[in-house]
């Protein structure tokens, strides 16, 4: 099995994060910026190469408007750069809660969600905490919904425990 280089990107709203798990990682942040136009496009692009690489872009969906539009972008430029595998970290996946038809005539906006993901070009999410388990369903690629309440339960045993 071939290793490929592992590089670690963030988006705009989640570089403290990322900064922290680079640093645990024993590496930095990769080199990228985010242009901002006057229209409010904004373009994310690498500025090293990532050719052959596996990706992690750590981007929070939330507020989940531009914060979304930003990975799926960042997803998109790294599969376009021929990275070997692109995985979105997601802290916070917004539209989890719009998880089914509440009432007729109601999007599914998780699973649009997870159809934008997969379409830009990911080939894995990593998130935290899902609203449902079953949202997992509605990719067509790996997800790894991890969950925090184990830090809680271990932090409060040793603090009042």
């Amino acid at each position: 099995m071939a290793i490929h280089k592992i590089k670690i990107f963030t988006g705009r709203d989640s570089e403290y994060l990322a900064k922290k798990i680079a640093a645990s990682f024993g590496t930095t942040l990769g080199q990228s910026e985010v242009l901002r136009f006057s229209d409010g496009e904004f373009q994310p692009c690498y500025n090293e190469s990532i050719r052959g690489c596996t990706v992690f872009i750590i981007q929070s969906t939330f507020p989940p408007s531009d914060n979304l539009m930003e990975l799926l972008l960042m997803i998109d430029a790294a599969h376009r750069a021929s990275a070997h595998r692109v995985i979105a970290v997601m802290p916070y996946f917004g539209y989890a809660r719009q998880d089914r038809k509440a009432k007729p005539r109601d999007p599914i906006s998780a699973k649009l969600v997870a159809n934008m993901l997969t379409t830009a070009g990911a080939d894995r999410v990593l998130t935290m905490d899902l609203h449902a388990a079953q949202i997992q369903g509605f990719f067509d690629i790996p997800v790894d919904n991890l969950l925090g309440s184990p830090l809680f339960v271990d932090y409060f045993k040793a603090r009042f425990g």
